[in-house]
């Protein structure tokens, strides 16, 4: 499936993004006009294939479906990407925030003290054999008070900084890079994913005060916790809306392609008093006539193959209760809790849910509303939704493009881009070389 949206301005940058989940993959490119302004040129996506719970399972069907998916794009927005920006949902993610100062005497700091303090603090980091996804300036602080945003000519005894560093397993992160680079393509950056979907849901506001953000995948529930401008916390529970599906196919002994039908169609979070009296068809209404095999009959079904509503409610929100009990302990750990509780945003596919916004409101005792892209120039209304805000917020993270303290003195390169990328004729040759060993 693919959308287009015709640029109206004359545009200075373009940008892409792919992100590559369990059930859906999905490309945008994004342009930035001469004014600034960010539109988006086109989208496409398609059904997932190789990935599982985050991970690449299978090299070859992840490559063909990336490939697929931004082949969607290019062809409605016009216009080619040799380059794209992915975001990463598993391979063990952690965060961790690290304060480093700097002796200034009382004078007057300038750009170099600044820069001095970024070398510091990258000298500083441990990953202990972990891949750095991200090493980024939060806030500084001046004599140990924090919230400064720029400390460049103010006076101070001591300057420091907050700096961001979320770390990921290497050896999944290069199946991921590697996939995406067998589809003929540059991989620009590797963003986790909550960070991408922050930038798409999150207001700078939220982010100061403290916010939880849950971003519900198909395999992976990320649960992010943001306070002071940054992520402090986070979690990753190995639940998500196709173990809702899978419930739902073992309940009523059915396929998957029916259970998932009857989650989008019928399914929901509340309950109803006419849930009782309705009685829902487990095919769907073209199956026969457009040749699909009629599936089985489902476990209490009538003659027709119905089954009553209340009962697909009753099996969700039974999968529901289990997966908002991991959210609140995963919220608890992060210190989320009581009086430290605040606004807590879904996002996600599985947040699509009918209902589900009210149902993890009752269930955590905390405010709860769904997350959504902004609705940018060129966005179908479609993409306006908690499932496509990690892939906006890719293309929102690329525009911004934030400093990384491992940049600092060594130019660009603000997130990780795992190997020495290629250029000019070097690029050319090896995408060539790889279309001959794909296709002859």
């Amino acid at each position: 499936m693919a959308s287009r949206a015709s640029p109206a301005r004359r545009l200075t940058r373009t940008f892409a993004a792919v992100n590559i989940g369990s059930f859906r993959i999905s490309a945008m490119i994004m342009g930035e006009t001469e004014n600034g302004e960010l539109q988006v040129l086109g989208s496409g996506h398609r059904a997932s294939a190789g990935i599982k719970r985050g991970y690449v399972t299978d090299m070859q069907a992840a490559s063909h479906a990336i490939r697929d998916a931004v082949e969607r794009a290019e062809k409605s927005a016009g216009t080619p990407v040799r380059g794209v920006w992915i975001a990463c949902a598993g391979a063990g993610l952690a965060s961790h925030v690290a304060a480093v100062d700097i002796e200034i005497g009382g004078r007057r700091i300038e750009d170099e003290d600044v820069e001095q303090l970024l070398i510091h603090a990258r000298d500083m980091i441990q990953p202990d054999g972990r891949t750095v996804l991200h090493a980024q300036p939060a806030h500084y602080t001046l004599d140990g008070a924090h919230g400064v945003a720029n400390p460049r000519g103010l006076h101070a005894e001591r300057l420091g900084v907050d700096i961001h560093v979320m770390l990921a397993d290497g050896a999944p992160v290069r199946n991921l890079t590697e996939a995406v680079q067998n589809a003929h393509l540059e991989v620009e950056g590797v963003v986790a994913a909550p960070i991408a979907a922050g930038h798409a849901c999150l207001t700078i506001e939220e982010r100061e005060l403290g916010v939880a953000l849950v971003e519900i995948g198909a395999d992976v529930t990320n649960v992010a916790v943001f306070a002071g401008g940054m992520l402090l916390g986070l979690r990753a529970v190995p639940m998500g809306s196709a173990d809702i599906t899978d419930a739902i196919a073992s309940s009523f002994g059915i396929r998957r392609s029916q259970a998932e039908r009857l989650k989008c169609v019928a399914g929901s979070a509340v309950a109803s008093p006419a849930d009782h009296r309705e009685l829902i068809p487990v095919n769907g209404p073209g199956d026969a006539s457009e040749g699909v095999p009629a599936g089985p009959m489902a476990r209490g079904a009538d003659d027709k193959n119905r089954i009553v509503r209340a009962e697909l409610v009753g099996v969700v929100t039974q999968h529901l209760a289990l997966l908002t009990g991991e959210i609140g302990k995963a919220l608890k750990e992060m210190g989320f809790s009581g009086t430290r509780a605040g606004q807590v945003v879904l996002t996600g596919g599985g947040a699509e849910l009918a209902g589900m916004a009210d149902f993890v409101q009752g269930a955590l005792g905390m405010p709860v509303r769904l997350g959504r892209p902004p609705q940018l120039p060129g966005m179908p209304e479609a993409h306006h939704a908690p499932g496509f805000a990690t892939l906006a917020g890719l293309c929102l993270y690329a525009a911004e493009d934030p400093v990384d303290i491992r940049a600092v003195g060594a130019g660009r390169g603000g997130v990780y881009r795992g190997f020495a990328r290629e250029t000019g004729w070097t690029t050319l040759a090896t995408r060539l070389m790889r279309a001959v060993r794909e296709y002859f």
